[in-house]
């Protein structure tokens, strides 16, 4: 593997330490083919219609069935609470069944603006962060954005002290393409600079430099990360990879052997150990 693949792959295997998990304080159904654009989170270029729509062009007639079954489940009574149920089941099923991100994302986020409470709307928005730091294409990355943003802003009229969804929601600005990048760069650092102990600010600017090759930044950003997470392997992944960058072969040795006893992957073991031999040589 080549640095970029290997990297990610690194860090896609520690998913224990997602950057919500951290904090705890980064298609597509017609059910009737919907008329209405997205009501929340608008995108200008994309509607959940046509994600949908296309989502569901690709599934065979059991599924679809099933979909239309759930789709067409809500009778008389408490209609919200019926709303709420239907779209856990929807959003499980693209995930269990049909395993595509985007409709179960939608549902999930669905549910949680209609339980607007600051859990569900936050674990909601974490969804497409977490997605939208890696989607490639264009349109969908802007549709998450919006949908991430909608749910951020949700949370923080319910609680506008929460720093975790701060320091999200900044995030969607920085990798989102909907916002300039320093202006969510501004809000997450304004959650560090207060709070020092802020493992997820810490975190998202560290990576914030990492990306942008700003490596000496990010290895003063993960080392932060470390004094609060002595074990974080993400973190301790990349100031490894960033000091090996950086021409400092010591540094890189030590950091990438503090992380062989915290990989459980083979491959990722092999990788490391291959860099450490290298480094020595």
């Amino acid at each position: 593997m080549n640095r970029p693949q290997w990297i990610t792959a690194g860090i896609a295997i520690f998913t224990v330490f997602v950057l919500y998990a951290a904090t705890s304080d980064r298609i597509l159904g017609d059910t009737k083919p919907r008329t209405k654009k997205i009501e929340a989170g608008t995108s200008p270029a994309l509607t959940i219609d046509s994600l949908l729509y296309h989502a569901r062009e690709t599934l065979p007639a059991n599924q679809v069935a099933r979909l239309n079954f759930l789709e067409h489940s809500i009778s008389r009574g408490d209609v919200k609470d019926q709303k709420i149920h239907l779209y856990h089941q929807l959003s499980a099923y693209w995930r269990d069944s049909i395993r595509m991100f985007a409709p179960y994302a939608w549902y999930t986020a669905e549910a949680a603006r209609l339980e607007n409470s600051e859990k569900s709307l936050t674990f909601a928005a974490q969804l497409f962060l977490n997605n939208l730091v890696q989607e490639d294409n264009a349109p969908v990355k802007e549709w998450m954005a919006f949908q991430a943003k909608d749910l951020f802003e949700r949370s923080l009229t319910l609680n506008p002290a929460n720093d975790s969804s701060k320091v999200g929601l900044g995030s969607v600005y920085v990798y989102g393409g909907i916002a300039t990048p320093m202006e969510g760069i501004g809000m997450i650092r304004e959650v560090a600079d207060r709070d020092t102990n802020n493992v997820y600010a810490q975190w998202t600017l560290g990576q914030a430099s990492y990306y942008s090759r700003q490596l000496e930044k990010a290895v003063e950003r993960f080392k932060r990360v470390i004094r609060l997470q002595p074990n974080n392997p993400e973190a301790i992944l990349l100031i490894a990879d960033s000091q090996e960058q950086l021409g400092n072969k010591k540094e890189a040795i030590v950091w990438y052997e503090k992380l062989l006893p915290l990989v459980r992957d083979a491959e990722l073991r092999k990788e490391v150990e291959t860099r450490i031999a290298s480094l020595k040589k």
